[in-house]
């Protein structure tokens, strides 16, 4: 037992000595130094609660006396429903002011077809007219034609017992007279509109004079369809 203690003893006065040899023998390696900043790391961001709970949407609650598949609509209502239907052809966007424009429009239209400025659109004539009979003793007639209305290109044609006698006579502001020769007994002198003008159906003024310059007869048609006539009968004793 003594042996084994004194083994134990010899041994660790053996280290406790190696140990004290080696410490003063070694140096210490200093560490290295670096100019390497440390990372900064940012901070964590942080929520508002508030604004998190504004991003949540809104739930709203269905009215279940508007939606008829919850419930039925009723069919009868308290009071008379306005008709929606209107006459009115204006709109949110129109002009207040077009409604007075039309007016003077329709206004001007009539002042200038009143003073003979201007023809209107009306309803054709599309029947021969007469223009009356007369006897005389003169040897021939003097047919004067102006147009009546505007001045819109109306052609006529001017024919004695379908004896044709000017077969296109223009008519402008200004008479322009024709000659026509009458046979003893019936005499028929037509007047047909060889068209519309421009600006509406053909019209002329005419005034006949017999061979002594007296005038027998002063007339007009109007707005007549092209194709009819105005017709003069004249007897001649």
């Amino acid at each position: 037992m003594k042996h084994i203690l004194f083994f134990i003893l010899f041994f660790t006065a053996l280290s406790v000595s190696a140990q004290a040899e080696f410490n003063s023998k070694f140096k210490p390696i200093p560490a290295p130094k670096f100019n390497a900043k440390p990372k900064k790391i940012p901070a964590p961001e942080t929520k508002d609660p508030q604004a998190e709970l504004n991003d949540i949407p809104s739930i709203k609650t269905p009215n279940v006396f508007e939606n008829t598949t919850i419930t039925q609509k009723s069919k009868f209502q308290i009071g008379e429903e306005k008709s929606k239907f209107t006459m009115s052809t204006e709109t949110d966007f129109a002009n207040p002011g077009d409604r007075y424009v039309a007016k003077m429009e329709k206004d001007l239209d009539k002042a200038l077809k009143d003073a003979g400025l201007r023809e209107g659109r009306g309803v054709l004539v599309k029947k021969n007219i007469s223009l009356g009979d007369f006897k005389t003793k003169s040897e021939y007639f003097i047919v004067k034609f102006r147009d009546f209305g505007a001045i819109d290109g109306d052609l006529v044609k001017v024919s004695s017992n379908e004896v044709v006698v000017r077969d296109r006579l223009l008519l402008d502001s200004n008479f322009q007279q024709v000659k026509i020769n009458l046979n003893p007994g019936f005499n028929k002198l037509d007047f047909e509109a060889l068209n519309i003008g421009t600006l509406g159906g053909n019209t002329a003024e005419i005034q006949v004079y017999d061979d002594k310059g007296a005038m027998v007869t002063s007339d007009y048609w109007d707005n007549l369809a092209a194709g009819f006539k105005a017709s003069i009968v004249v007897t001649k004793e």
